[in-house]
């Protein structure tokens, strides 16, 4: 059973940073693709940034130019890096690995931007 533990999430100023992390209970090289999704209160779980085992990476429009997601692979961690933050971010934020046979998710962490 794979674990994706999540932390970095946090009350932040409009205009602010977060970087939020990922890691995971083995090699991240076994997951072809591994994201980030945003669930805001009353709306549906969505794909906010993903990337690839051959790192290409794919952003909703609602983030490209502030957020950016990279992995470590050494550390076994995928991380999001949340920059000029907009109230509209607030959300949980959960971190999911596809593999061939399984997706795995994490538990979510809160990102709160208030103006």
């Amino acid at each position: 059973q794979v674990q994706l533990v999540e932390s970095g999430g946090g009350l932040v100023q409009a205009g602010g940073s977060l970087r939020l992390s990922c890691a995971a209970s083995r090699s991240i090289f076994s997951f072809y693709f591994m994201g980030w999704y945003g669930q805001a209160p009353g709306k549906q779980r969505e794909l906010v940034a993903g990337i690839t085992s051959g790192d290409v990476t794919n952003y909703a429009d609602s983030v490209k130019g502030r957020f950016t997601i990279f992995r470590d692979n050494a550390k076994n961690t995928v991380y999001l890096q949340m920059n000029s933050l907009k109230p509209e971010d607030t959300a949980v934020y959960y971190c999911a690995a596809k593999s061939l046979d399984h997706d795995y998710w994490g538990q979510g962490t809160q990102v709160t931007v208030s103006s």
